[in-house]
Order: C-alpha cells, then structure tokens, then sequence
C-alpha cells in the first residue's frame, strides 16, 4: 500500500467518466420517481444521477456551481432523460428547506434523497488545522444532517421514502491521514442508524453506502504499478466504478429494499469482510 495521501478512499468528485454499457442495469420500477442527489454534478454523485434517469425517475441535481448544474442536467436531457438543477449549499439549513420545498411543489413529493456532497482536506493529525477539521465535519456530516432534516419532513406525511447516505470504508476501518473524513464518515454512519430507527413508523428508510477504492479523475493519472498495489489490497484484486456506487443506490431506493434500513452496504471488493 502506498503513502497515506495517495490511499484515499471516498465518494471525491471526478470527472465524469461514466461508460455508457455501465448503466445497463435491472428495472427496478423507478420511473416517474423524484430523486434528489447532493453533490451530483460530476463524479459519483452524477453517475448516481445518471443511473436514476436510465431508470425512468426525474432526478434533481443539487450542486455549488450553476455553470456544473447546468451542464449536468444538460448531459441528462440532452439525451431524453428528466432532470433538473438545483444550485444549493448542504450546510444552509433554510436554503436547503426552501429548495426541498420547491420540489415537492412542483413534482408532488420526494421519492429518495441521496447524501452525496462530501470532501476532504487530509493531513496527519498533528499538522492538521482546525478549519480542516471543522470544513470536512461541516460539510460531510452536518450537510448531511440538515438534508435528512429538512426531507423527512416531506417523506413523513407522505408515510414513504428512502434516504440513502454515501460513507465509505474510512469510516468503518479509518485511514492515517485521515482522522477528519473518518470521523466524518464513522459518523454517517451512526447517523444512518439513528434515522432508520426514528423514521421507520412513518414508512421512511434510510441505509448507506460506503464505498471502498474507486476509479476517479485522480485515479485515471497513477502509473500503473500504483493502481496494481492498490489492487493488492483488495480480495477482488481491482478498483470499483462510479457505477457500482450507482447500482447499489437504485437497489436502495427501490421496493426491492422494502425490509432493508439502517444497513450500512460496503461497496469495496471484499476491502472490509468481516
């Protein structure tokens, strides 16, 4: 395994490098479904989006930017799926309310909301700045709070949602380097549990994902023999794609899932088999 900096493993935006056979995935009777994605303009996030629309659903795309928004959903409709752009800070409680509100006025309610937007600012513990750490917290975990919040109130009058957070396998096994995006993650976590067991009376389900070493815009530029003793570490002896990520989210949200919450589902070629 290489230096810490290079062993990151998490939900980090990518270029979008998505092939289209990747998608061809089961029906799993998504269609007409409103289906929100934090951090969804690129990367996993948009891969996630992607395999939604494939699926028949209208997924909305919550990002920063309004230029990676519109591009998204462009790269969407241009090609006959429905979807639609929202520009939102996840940390914003009263702009993500506004937002969430929007949508359930215009398509009637909120099927899934997908806690994607996450970062991570990685150094040694000992060199690492408190904005690093409160910025990764913010952002991964409170974001992901205020989300969950402001759509439950939603999925709970309509007694029916699912609420699927992205973690990943820092937060189970954690990674020197790394102490923010793990706790962060390790929290998520937690909170997926918490959540399940709240919101479960009303119909609502909510289980994560925490995916292992997968393929990003990062990952395309290591040498070869960096890829290869990465493999190493994994039983399956490769990386994942964005759209293994994206499957397992369509599993998730589907009635396929229907006596499936507070699980956590680590997507990471057998990374953390216990």
């Amino acid at each position: 395994m290489a230096g810490w900096r290079s062993w990151t493993i998490c939900s980090a935006p990518s270029k979008n490098i998505i092939k289209n056979e990747d998608m061809n995935t089961a029906n799993y009777n998504l269609q007409n479904k409103t289906v929100v994605i934090t951090g969804a303009a690129r990367g996993i996030g948009f891969a996630i989006a992607e395999a939604f629309a494939v699926q028949g659903s209208h997924v909305v795309i919550v990002d920063l930017a309004r230029d990676s928004v519109d591009q998204a959903v462009q790269s969407l409709t241009q090609r006959g799926f429905s979807a639609s752009g929202e520009v939102g800070d996840v940390t914003q409680g009263e702009a993500m309310e506004a937002i969430f509100a929007s949508i359930v006025s215009v398509r009637g309610g909120i099927d899934c909301l997908v806690n994607n937007a996450g970062v991570t600012r990685d150094n040694l513990l000992l060199r690492m700045k408190q904005e690093e750490w409160d910025l990764v917290l913010k952002i991964n975990l409170s974001g992901s709070f205020i989300c969950t919040q402001k759509v439950f109130k939603h999925m709970m009058r309509a007694r029916s949602g699912s609420i699927i957070n992205i973690a990943s396998v820092i937060g189970i096994i954690g990674n020197a380097g790394q102490a923010n995006y793990a706790a962060s993650k390790g929290g998520l976590i937690a909170f997926t549990k918490s959540c399940a067991k709240e919101f479960a009376s009303r119909g609502v389900r909510v289980n994560a994902i925490a995916p292992g070493f997968i393929e990003t815009e990062m990952t395309a530029t290591l040498p070869a023999e960096v890829v290869a003793s990465y493999a190493k570490a994994i039983p399956l002896q490769k990386m994942g794609s964005p759209a293994d990520i994206a499957r397992v989210c369509l599993f998730l949200a589907s009635d396929d899932s229907s006596y499936l919450t507070g699980q956590t589902i680590a997507v990471d070629g057998g990374l953390t088999m216990h």
